[in-house]
């Protein structure tokens, strides 16, 4: 993607070069405060995002046949689906906010994934009626509860609206089912509610510029005959910071923190949204159908409430230990206004719930735990000390879904006797 218009403002304050967001700002104030206009629904966000485009009329179908997901309903004004590309294996490859405008269907991914994207999908084609194309004149923007409606708006406003896609998580959709059997509580993201809104790449400032004064008439009396000053409607920009603890808090996996070379969905709880089960073949399905019906997965999805009194903070990639031995890895850590510093970490399966665990915190992370906030799992680093951990888990250690049988398929025929006339 092109870097943000938004990076040019005067408060914005850019991410470290090479990261994963490095091409819309990390914030503008306090992250903190700005979380609390998001959850308010009075700010918005620039995600770090490519979005590639699929026209043709056989472009749903085609797309359904590739991806996890069922993409044939789409209509437009839907708010879209999610879903995900896998390897034979059922490793995620890619994930997509897939949305469709009667048209064109946009497909959204990782910034500087759309290439690779669209290489692949033009590697499918075959003899099916689709084009395949990145879209650098789209950009993307974000926001939470009535900011959504809000953003949108703006968007439409400015004349530079071009697609909404509403986030499905964490609920679970037609067709896909969740991995919480066991935990008995509500889940963490219960009250997250997301939409992405695409717009003009060229027009993203004058999009923010609308969101941040309002629409109504007292905003417009109180920016004076002619002018319009950003905030007279209380509503402020929020950078990546601030989004990225607030999808810590719900548990939300994202392609370029939560998935490694072997990640499968069922390890992220990502069959709740991106997952349909009942539809038809496509590449990696054999995995997702083993694994629910007679299986359980290798890793578990996990919140880990992190010790703040050192104010310390590990990196992603940091390794998570019970006692002296290694269980898993961090693969995204924020500071949240309310519950401090959090992360999301994939730990092996058998790894009790209640065991008190501690993450590594490397030399440079004790000497800037800012620089933990963002940022891609590498190399392990070496450690100099250690926060502790509580978990808060995402995917039940029992490794079943509310989908999988109650008996593993066939798990009786291993007790009848076969006999033969001889």
């Amino acid at each position: 993607m092109r870097p943000s218009p938004l990076l040019a403002r005067a408060d914005a304050v850019a991410n470290p070069a090479g990261d994963l967001d490095a091409a819309v700002p990390a914030r503008y104030d306090d992250p903190l405060r700005e979380q609390n206009a998001l959850t308010g629904g009075r700010a918005a966000c620039a995600l770090a995002r490519d979005v590639v485009a699929v026209t043709g009329p056989d472009r749903l179908s085609w797309l359904t046949t590739l991806s996890s997901q069922q993409l044939t309903s789409l209509t437009p004004g839907d708010g879209g689906v999610e879903a995900l590309l896998l390897d034979a294996q059922g490793r995620i490859t890619h994930a997509l906010a897939c949305v469709d405008d009667g048209e064109v269907l946009l497909l959204v991914t990782e910034a500087g994934r759309g290439a690779a994207l669209a290489e692949f999908l033009e590697s499918m084609r075959f003899m099916l009626r689709v084009e395949v194309a990145v879209r650098e004149d789209v950009a993307v923007l974000a926001a939470l509860g009535e900011g959504c409606a809000a953003l949108e708006e703006a968007a439409r406003a400015a004349g530079a609206h071009v697609a909404t896609w509403r986030d499905p998580w964490p609920g679970v959709v037609e067709g896909g089912t969740s991995y919480d059997v066991g935990l008995g509580r509500e889940h963490p993201g219960a009250g997250y509610r997301a939409a992405w809104v695409l717009v003009d790449a060229e027009a993203v400032g004058e999009v923010a510029q609308a969101f941040l004064s309002g629409s109504d008439k007292a905003d417009r009396a109180a920016s004076g005959a002619g002018g319009v000053v950003a905030g007279v409607s209380g509503r402020s920009p929020a950078g990546t910071l601030a989004w990225e603890a607030l999808r810590v808090e719900a548990g939300r996996p994202r392609w370029g923190r939560e998935v490694d070379a072997r990640t499968i969905p069922h390890e992220l709880d990502w069959l709740r949204t991106a997952v349909h089960l009942h539809k038809g073949c496509y590449p990696g399905q054999e995995t997702i159908a083993r694994t629910l019906n007679l299986g359980r997965p290798p890793r578990r999805l996990t919140i880990l409430q992190l010790d703040g009194f050192t104010g310390q903070l590990p990196t992603p990639g940091a390794v998570v230990r019970l006692g002296e031995r290694a269980v898993g890895a961090v693969t995204s850590v924020a500071r949240h206004v309310d519950y401090g510093p959090m992360a999301l970490a994939l730990l092996r399966r058998g790894v009790p719930v209640d065991a008190p665990l501690t993450v590594d915190v490397a030399e440079a992370d004790a000497a800037e735990g800012a620089a933990a906030t963002t940022g891609a799992a590498g190399a392990e680093p070496i450690a100099v000390s250690r926060v502790d951990a509580a978990q808060e888990p995402l995917v039940s250690p029992e490794g079943r879904a509310q989908a999988s049988p109650a008996e593993r398929p066939g798990a009786g025929l291993g007790r009848v006797s076969l006999c033969r006339d001889r």
